[in-house]
């Protein structure tokens, strides 16, 4: 049985802005993106007028990786960060260092990228968005 783990970001009413800046960072493609707003209406849950252009669900494919999300309901807490890191793996130290700089960009930086001896390119860098991603560049055999 074939199993993958996807991660899945739900975000507090950003997601369209969350995915266009991982669309350009992670050089990612935009598989598939529907607002509450472009669902089938649902009379005994009438959706409030500020969801109708918040994002239900939305997915990117980030090399041969998945990355999911949506918006929460107005209210509803969201914690950044939390207990959550995202490995993003390359085979090339040069595009690590894109990536990397990329994710940079109001983030914060909380490893530099830097050569280690476990990787040619290391870094931890948490988000403009607080989500932290470890860049790792899979060392040579």
């Amino acid at each position: 049985m074939a199993m993958q783990l996807t991660p899945y970001l739900t975000m507090d009413g950003n997601a369209k802005e969350a995915i266009a800046f991982y669309k350009e960072a992670l050089e990612a493609e935009i598989v598939y993106m529907q607002t509450f707003g472009e669902m089938p209406e649902n009379p005994e849950f009438p959706l409030p007028p500020e969801m109708k252009d918040r994002v239900s669900y939305a997915s990117l494919k980030v090399g041969e990786s998945e990355f999911m999300f949506s918006d929460a309901f107005p209210g509803q807490k969201q914690q950044m960060g939390g207990m959550l890191s995202i490995c993003l793996t390359t085979d090339d130290a040069e595009k690590t260092e894109r990536i990397f700089n990329a994710l940079c960009k109001g983030g914060i930086i909380e490893m530099p990228l830097q050569k280690t001896f476990f990787s040619p390119a290391y870094g931890m860098v948490t988000d403009k968005f607080g989500v932290l991603f470890q860049v790792f560049t899979k060392a040579l055999q």
